[in-house]
């Protein structure tokens, strides 16, 4: 086979492969989320080729751990959704320097510790979402509102969030009032904690606004279990297999997400573009996968400022499109 030139590819040709050896995914933490992403890898290594493994990462850091082991392994390729913007730095940094390629995805490690960053949307266009789906659900686009979100150093949240703070300020948005940002951290009982407290420091609120998957989901079981099906409503960012029970039954009447399987391929077929010589990683280049034309319309990608690469848009759920998606989208 041969293999296109780094200035074939940034003319927008396609990423062929093939990659050898061991490219490895990190995932944040465990959950059909980031299975579908993987699922997503092992889709484009059957392609690509290379060997793809994921490595489950949980508790305090331990994504340190896992990235030294898999350089002095000799991996040629880490795929990692990093669980903090700066803890891994300094060991994704060491590994770059081995001649390890990295790729972060989902969310992004500190500027100078990966080659390339696939990240899900632009936060603008997030922020905007998430500001519309909260009007959409409160009655009449007024009354309070507040949002349930990750850590507070998680940075794509932390992006969306400020960009929903923009769009609320726009008049369109003029009768919902945004009450606070509560932290669930990414913890089950903490999500299930901080929901709690915020009704009950808001027994006026009519919608909380959750991005992330494990949060929205946390939060619609609290209002569940608290009977306020119909007058507290939940949006913001989930799975389909784990929202259709609360999309019918009312709490949930909308949510949104990128198509997290392409996510997963997309990331991988950058990192076997840079294993392989294919891309270089550097802004500007542009570059095509050979997934289905679905995948960005088909459209050749570009790598942007800070050496990100934005994957799409979101996509809002409903009660008239969820079922169809389910098994599809495969989470």
């Amino acid at each position: 086979m041969v293999v296109p030139s780094a200035s074939a590819v940034a003319s927008g040709e396609t990423i062929v492969g093939p990659a050898t050896g061991s490219l490895v995914v990190i995932p944040k933490y465990d959950s059909p989320y980031f299975d579908a992403a993987f699922i997503g890898a092992q889709n484009a290594a059957s392609q690509l080729g290379g060997t793809v493994t994921s490595i489950q990462a949980g508790g305090m850091h331990p994504q340190r751990v896992f990235i030294q082991t898999v350089t002095i392994e000799g991996a040629q390729a880490i795929i990692i959704a990093p669980d903090d913007p700066t803890a891994e730095t300094p060991d994704l940094q060491a590994a770059m320097a081995a001649g390890v390629k990295v790729v972060a995805f989902d969310s992004s490690p500190a500027p100078g510790s990966y080659d390339v960053f696939v990240k899900p949307v632009d936060a603008t266009v997030m922020g905007e979402t998430l500001a519309q789906m909260a009007c959409d659900e409160a009655p009449n686009c007024t009354g309070e509102i507040a949002v349930l979100s990750a850590a507070q150093d998680a940075t794509d949240q932390s992006a969306w969030i400020a960009a929903m703070r923009t769009t609320l300020a726009d008049s369109k948005y003029a009768g919902l009032k945004l009450d606070g940002i509560y932290y669930g951290d990414e913890n089950g009982a903490t999500i299930i904690d901080q929901t709690q407290a915020m009704l009950a420091a808001h027994p006026k609120l009519k919608v909380i606004v959750a991005p992330t998957p494990m949060a929205i989901v946390g939060a619609a079981q609290v209002v569940t279990a608290q009977n306020k099906t119909g007058s507290v409503f939940v949006t913001g960012i989930g799975t389909p297999q784990e929202m259709t029970v609360y999309v019918h039954s009312g709490v949930a009447p909308e949510f949104a997400i990128w198509n997290v399987t392409d996510l997963g391929y997309l990331a991988y077929a950058v990192a076997a573009g840079l294993v392989t010589g294919q891309l270089k990683g550097n802004v500007g280049e542009t570059f095509s996968v050979p997934a289905d034309p679905s995948l960005h319309g088909g459209q050749p990608y570009t790598i942007g400022p800070d050496k990100i690469v934005l994957m799409g848009t979101p996509f809002v759920y409903n009660a008239q499109n969820i079922d169809s998606y389910i098994n599809p989208f495969g989470f």
